[in-house]
């Protein structure tokens, strides 16, 4: 064989490095690594999220024995009724000073967002769910040719769907973003944010999205 083909086929891949350019027309699309959520559902992770938050609070120099003062927010929802009385007997039970109005007290505020998405992109399913699922089905295949009765091939693909069921859920396009702020002398002295999934059918329980975020038109009397 003649050296002309080895020259060429050495020379291949340096000349691709020549088209592999470091340009883009426009920024390449990427993900995030993966994280979780946790999706707020019952009035009991309300409670989880005020008991947390009067923690912190409580925790907090800058708060330090100061005498506290919960604002009721201005738009009354299900949510901002239940977390302001819960977030209240949080801080009591805790051994915070709270007072029924803002004289000579640091005020705590909370507000809720929700953010409606429409236009989301498929979401991975949870880590070892297809293993699971591709083990379940292998498994429940193999009463169909050594047991008597097919009907057992159930027993083992229950058993991985209770073990793992548990902690799996399905994502929302619908979440909330929930800060409690503390702020005197116009100084804000604490804040904190909060995100979770909730129920699409929930949302009202928190206030509603925007109607540019709902996919809604706004209509307006004027011409």
């Amino acid at each position: 064989m003649s050296l002309k083909p080895w020259v060429l086929l050495c020379g291949l891949p340096l000349l691709s490095g020549c088209f592999g350019v470091n340009t883009s027309q426009a920024p390449l699309a990427t993900t995030y690594p993966a994280t979780t959520q946790q999706r707020m559902q019952a009035a009991y992770h309300w409670e989880v999220l005020a008991r947390h938050e009067a923690k912190a609070i409580m925790a907090d120099r800058r708060l330090d024995r100061r005498a506290l003062y919960i604002r009721p927010p201005e738009t009354a929802t299900a949510f901002s009724r239940g977390f302001g009385s819960l977030l209240t007997s949080e801080l009591v039970k805790q051994g915070a000073t709270v007072r029924t109005s803002d004289l000579g007290a640091a005020t705590v505020t909370f507000d809720v967002q929700v953010v409606a998405h429409r236009d989301r992109q498929p979401i991975r399913p949870p880590q070892g769910a297809l293993t699971a699922l591709a083990a379940g089905i292998a498994v429940a295949t193999i009463p169909f040719n050594h047991w008597s009765e097919p009907s057992l091939a159930l027993i083992p693909a229950a058993g991985l769907v209770d073990l793992f069921s548990g902690s799996w859920t399905s994502e929302s396009d619908e979440e909330v973003i929930i800060t409690v702020q503390a702020d005197e002398y116009q100084t804000l002295l604490y804040s904190s944010s909060n995100l979770y999934y909730i129920n699409p059918g929930d949302s009202g329980q928190y206030g509603r999205a925007p109607a540019a975020e709902q996919g809604q038109l706004k209509v307006s009397s004027q011409w």
